[in-house]
């Protein structure tokens, strides 16, 4: 069965202004990397928007009416931290990547697709309920897991989550919820500051650590003796991906020493794990990756283990 690609061009009209790490030409680049034959067989769509019902199901509504509101004039930005910001595309960029998420577990869980990837930006898993941070302005992959559970009946829902960075913001829309499981390998230290072993909810949470310079073989040893043990135990009914591409050797941002065959190894080891506990479902979001010939490859390494597996 083919896996499904979502993207849409709204997705490059967010532009944080000059120098800012997440920018447009991070899509631009994944999906150059994704336009070669050998992915001639995905199946590509657009993007709908989400509906304030749907981020309504982890968001405030006076949150997500805040965000909606900001619509700056061409060539402006509103700052709503030290690194998030917005233009004038902004807000209908962050309508498409929730509403990717969506469409994505739609798909899977009506068994249209067994695998979807999520080509999309801003980014969603530093957003908390009701705080935008680290270039994130909804959080997508709660969304999705929450939309798994309103629409399609789903028990119990994981979000697997491999950026360098630490999610606070999914794990801070799950600790109290154990329907819902989070699982994230990051480096430690690093922004956000959050993600110690100790953080565990309601233990539906777990945090692996990784120093800096770190490489391939602790990063695997991580997921494979730590996570999906954990993953196996919890048997979602979904997994959605949360996939960063930033523990790259090459990453500006981090100093892990992650490569390609460890993300194509990742990938076949969960999608492994989705077939033993979920009929194969995977719904994978695009996160973070700053070096943009890293996160080509690493994205093709990505898809191309979700086709294969």
């Amino acid at each position: 069965m083919s896996v499904l690609l979502l993207t849409h061009r709204a997705c490059l009209h967010h532009d944080p202004g000059p120098h800012h790490p997440e920018c447009p030409d991070r899509l631009r680049a994944v999906l150059q990397a994704l336009d070669a034959g050998e992915f001639a067989d995905l199946i590509r769509d657009q993007a709908p928007q989400a509906t304030r019902e749907q981020l309504m199901r982890v968001h405030p509504e006076n949150y997500v009416d805040a965000i909606l509101a900001i619509r700056p004039e061409p060539d402006e930005r509103v700052a709503l931290d030290g690194d998030t910001l917005m233009s004038w595309g902004s807000a209908e960029a962050a309508l498409r990547a929730a509403g990717a998420a969506v469409a994505a577990v739609d798909a899977v869980m009506q068994g249209e697709f067994r695998r979807a990837f999520c080509a999309t930006r801003p980014p969603g898993h530093h957003c908390e309920p009701a705080r935008p941070m680290g270039f994130c302005l909804f959080a997508n992959a709660a969304v999705a897991a929450r939309h798994a559970q309103a629409v399609h009946g789903a028990a119990r829902v994981a979000v697997v989550d491999f950026d360098v960075h630490h999610g606070n913001g999914t794990q801070a829309c799950f600790e109290t919820e154990p329907s819902l499981f989070y699982a994230s390998s990051h480096q430690w230290p690093l922004y956000p500051g959050t993600g110690d072993v100790t953080e565990t909810g309601v233990g539906n949470i777990l945090n692996v650590t990784l120093p800096p310079g770190a490489d391939g073989a602790a990063f695997r040893a991580a997921w494979g003796e730590q996570i999906i043990p954990a993953l196996d135990d919890f048997d979602p009914d979904l997994l959605v991906i949360s996939a960063g591409f930033d523990a790259h050797a090459a990453d500006p941002l981090a100093q892990l020493r992650v490569r390609e065959a460890d993300f194509a190894w990742v990938t076949e080891a969960l999608c492994a794990m989705a077939d033993r506990r979920c009929g194969g479902k995977v719904v994978s979001l695009l996160e973070g990756g700053y070096d943009l010939e890293a996160l080509g490859r690493s994205t093709a390494a990505h898809v191309r283990a979700l086709m294969r597996a």
